[in-house]
């Protein structure tokens, strides 16, 4: 399957070709851990388009990704691709998010998380990582507290430091965010 699946994203995707090969690889056996090694690929573009496939997995179907969670989130902060890590950021919100599969929020709630929210906050704080992962990083952050009550404050100081530093579009997620926390 890895092989074959290097061979169908070596060149440009369409989002109707990621959508078709996150089907397939739904329903393969060991599919989607491949796909998870295949985002770490030394071809930047190969790395890209896995993550992408990846986060098609786990959006089109979140059944098929629950046995790869773990294997994911172990895998997590080793994601150095700037691109990649906008499909990452993306399922990791999508699995801390209060409406995930009670199969999901199990895994988590065992899970240590310690390195996951360490990772966050690095990308978030990072000037060379693109406002849409950083958008991602508040919404884990975010879901992350009521696991870590600590990071409730933590993010709010980091949140106050960045929002002069980044975009408008920043400002706007750091408002919902910061709406989101004083409900809790």
């Amino acid at each position: 399957m890895k092989e074959q699946l290097v061979e169908d994203i070596k060149t440009t995707l369409s989002k109707s070709k990621v959508e078709l090969l996150a089907q397939i690889a739904a329903k393969q056996a060991n599919a989607v851990k491949d796909i998870i090694d295949l985002t770490f690929h030394i071809d930047e573009k190969i790395a890209f388009r896995a993550a992408w496939i990846l986060e098609n997995v786990y959006t089109n179907n979140p059944q098929n990704f629950v046995p790869f969670v773990s294997y994911f989130l172990d895998n997590f902060h080793r994601q150095n691709n700037l691109s990649a890590r906008r499909h990452y950021g993306k399922i990791l919100a999508l699995l801390t998010k209060k409406t995930a599969p009670s199969e999901i929020k199990a895994i988590l709630e065992n899970y240590n998380t310690d390195q996951l929210v360490e990772t966050t906050f690095a990308w978030l704080i990072d000037e060379e990582v693109p406002v849409a992962v950083k958008s991602h990083c508040l919404n884990i952050l975010a879901n992350f507290c009521q696991k870590h009550p600590w990071i409730k404050d933590e993010l709010t100081q980091t949140m106050d430091y960045l929002v002069d530093k980044e975009s408008v579009a920043f400002f706007g997620k750091v408002k919902q965010i910061r709406k989101q926390l004083k409900s809790r």
